[in-house]
This record gives structure tokens, C-alpha cells and sequence, in this order.
């Protein structure tokens, strides 16, 4: 399975719900809070081409996006394949 990280912070809902749905697959995940973490945050909106938004999803390299790409997979039957492949 590949790795999967998560970029997030505390206080958002999106956040919680991301990894709620990588927990109830049974999903491990590297999550990074980048609430006041500056470094973090750099490689964030470096490895996501600017994206500011949180949560900002990879699986492997591969950028999945926010909450809405990763539910949007799970919910084409897409999820699984991907995790797989990466």
C-alpha cells in the first residue's frame, strides 16, 4: 500500500473528514498539522503547485487534492485501485 500524507490543520472539518474516511478503510497516513509549522507549510504549497487549502491529500506522489477529490474517488470505486497502484 502506498504511503499517504496529509497536510491539515486542527480546527478544520474537511481535515477531520479526510481521515476519517482513511480510517474506516484502514488506511495508514503520515498527517502534518500546519497550523504554525512554516517548514511544513513550504512543502505543502510546493508539492500541491500552490494549493492553500487544507487538507491536501498525496497518495505516493500523486496530489488527490482536498476532502471532496478524495471522497469523489472513494465514491467512483476509484480509492482502492489507486491506493494499490502508487
Amino acid at each position: 500500500m502506498s504511503e499517504v500524507t496529509v497536510y491539515s490543520k486542527g480546527y478544520c472539518p474537511y481535515c477531520h473528514a479526510a481521515k476519517a474516511l482513511l480510517d474506516k478503510k484502514g488506511v495508514a497516513y503520515v498527517e502534518y498539522d500546519v497550523t504554525s509549522d512554516r517548514k511544513k507549510r513550504d512543502e505543502m504549497l510546493a508539492r500541491s503547485n500552490g494549493g492553500r487549502t487544507v487538507p491536501q491529500i498525496f497518495i505516493a506522489d500523486h496530489h488527490v487534492g482536498g476532502f471532496d477529490d478524495l471522497n469523489a474517488l472513494e465514491q467512483r470505486g476509484e480509492l482502492d485501485a489507486l491506493l494499490a497502484q502508487h
